[in-house]
């Protein structure tokens, strides 16, 4: 601002620098907001006593994502007995609530990410994840799960399900030719695979993509078996079609080849029950 006689003054304007203040403080407040949201939305592994809060030792890692991948390995491998939960992974969002608590263990039947440790070959253990990862925790959640286990003579092996419309193929596939497996391996993996290898352009997306994508920068031997069906819902003849997928570690997991009805109703009862439009 200049006067009549040439002279400059400086004006103080409160207004600009009343803004910038605004400004800092919304920036502060957005900034704890989102600390607060990534807290709450972190992922971590907790254990069921305190003495196994370490790197465990493991040469077998079985992961099932998914109702008829965890319906399997509850029905088929679970039901045989000798396994003991120790641990589970407490994780929140909007489809996840009840396994977010970190001093308690999801209840029987609750949606959540279990840890199961063989009993006589601690090595050897298994991960039933039956509740939903969001997109931004997938890749937190294969770290955290996968940085809990020793990597050194590490196998991990991953049982995913996906709807048949996600599969691509050049030839018409008969309803007969349902459910089916698929493979993908990381460069790693040197062992037999069950089934034939995905297909191009075809590819694996979700919690089964993300701990792929960890073995394979950290150069762990890991195995994705998918099975394409037809059916949205857990049934028994999808869960059998696992069984190959682990007939190579046969040594190690003992399976219940022919599990009652009482047990697999466990598992196909519920979905079937919501599907029936007139009940």
């Amino acid at each position: 601002m200049a006067t009549f006689f040439g002279e400059i003054v400086s004006v103080y304007s409160r207004a600009v620098e009343e803004d910038d203040d605004d400004d800092l403080t919304q920036n502060e407040e957005d900034e704890e907001i989102r600390r607060e949201i990534e807290e709450k939305r972190s992922v971590r592994v907790q254990w069921m006593s305190q003495t196994d809060k370490r790197s465990v030792s493991c040469s077998h890692l079985i992961i099932a994502v998914g109702l008829n991948a965890t319906g399997f390995t509850s029905a088929y491998v679970l039901s045989c007995g000798g396994w003991s939960a120790v641990g589970w992974v407490s994780l929140w969002n909007e489809r996840s609530h009840s396994s977010s608590r970190t001093d308690t263990a999801p209840a029987p039947g609750q949606p959540a990410c279990v840890l199961y440790q063989q009993e006589h070959n601690p090595s050897v253990m298994m991960c039933v994840c039956t509740c939903y990862v969001a997109e931004d925790q997938l890749f937190q959640w294969a770290e955290e799960v996968l940085g809990c286990v020793q990597k050194r003579a590490l196998t991990v092996t991953v049982l995913s399900d996906c709807v048949l419309a996600e599969y691509k193929a050049s030839d018409y596939l008969s309803g007969n030719s349902t459910p089916f497996l698929r493979a993908l391996k990381t460069a790693t993996y040197t062992g037999a695979v069950a089934c034939p290898l995905l297909e191009q352009p075809n590819i694996i997306t979700g919690l089964s993509a993300a701990v792929l994508s960890h073995c394979q920068v950290h150069q762990i031997p890991a195995v994705v078996y998918q099975c394409y069906s037809d059916v949205t819902h857990p049934d028994s003849v999808t869960m059998e079609t696992y069984k190959a997928a682990l007939t190579g570690l046969s040594a190690a997991v003992k399976m219940n080849l022919c599990p009652t009805s009482d047990i697999l109703q466990k598992f196909t009862r519920a979905s079937e029950v919501q599907s029936n439009l007139y009940t």
